[in-house]
């Protein structure tokens, strides 16, 4: 299916679904800035928030062990994130709050990408696909969706999003090079991000292990983020 007319069914699929699932449209945001009420945009920005988690893990699913260790970190700080939610804080916000649930389905899901690693690591034995990959960014997404914690959520996927961000913009500058030169141009010598590091000679652990090291420091961000969120 031709890639935009994939977001496209994608998009109208969650739209229609979220316009009847949300009573509660506020976002917590960190002190001062408070609580946001979104009104009718919520229902957009949650549709946005699955195309581009689900998708952003299928693309990042493309060397041992880098999609499914930085989920596990994605996973570990949105447990944490949500975690005033689930507390009771929000009481008024969320039916959610008060119970953990949402907390230990983070944190499970984790293990899970944490045990999956281990089979999936530098010369993997198995791999993720397309069904593993759009369930966790699914997954991801609907915590969010949950608790109104999407600020957390973009800090803690920030490999997916510039896994994501690398193909619009090698797509976009090869389309207007082409419009304007008669000859599309590349901005990088291959998309996604990490076949590009590798054209670029950097062997595939070090760059699983750098993404690891850069989703470490989102994943603490992301937590104390949501942990310091109104």
């Amino acid at each position: 299916m031709n890639p935009c007319l994939n977001l496209s069914v994608h998009l109208d699929i969650l739209l229609l679904k979220m316009q009847t699932c949300f009573l509660k449209t506020v976002v917590p945001l960190p002190a001062p800035l408070g609580l946001i009420c979104l009104g009718g945009l919520y229902p957009f920005l949650t549709s946005f928030c699955f195309a581009s988690m689900a998708n952003g893990i299928n693309l990042t699913d493309g060397l041992d062990g880098l999609a499914g260790g930085t989920a596990t970190l994605a996973f570990i700080a949105m447990s944490i994130a949500v975690l005033p939610i689930c507390s009771g804080q929000c009481v008024n916000l969320w039916v959610c709050a008060s119970k953990t649930e949402l907390s230990i389905f983070g944190a499970s899901m984790a293990g899970a990408c944490a045990g999956f690693l281990l089979h999936n690591r530098y010369r993997a034995s198995i791999f993720m696909g397309d069904t593993g990959a759009l369930a966790l960014g699914g997954a991801l997404a609907s915590m969010a969706a949950c608790t109104g914690m999407f600020f957390p959520l973009f800090i803690s996927s920030g490999v997916f999003v510039l896994e994501a961000l690398s193909v619009i913009l090698q797509v976009s500058f090869f389309k207007t090079t082409k419009h304007f030169l008669g000859s599309g141009h590349r901005l990088f010598r291959m998309a996604p991000l990490h076949h590009h590091l590798e054209l670029c000679g950097v062997k595939e652990p070090v760059i699983v292990a750098g993404a690891y090291v850069f989703s470490s420091i989102l994943a603490l961000t992301a937590g104390y983020v949501g942990l310091t969120s109104v």
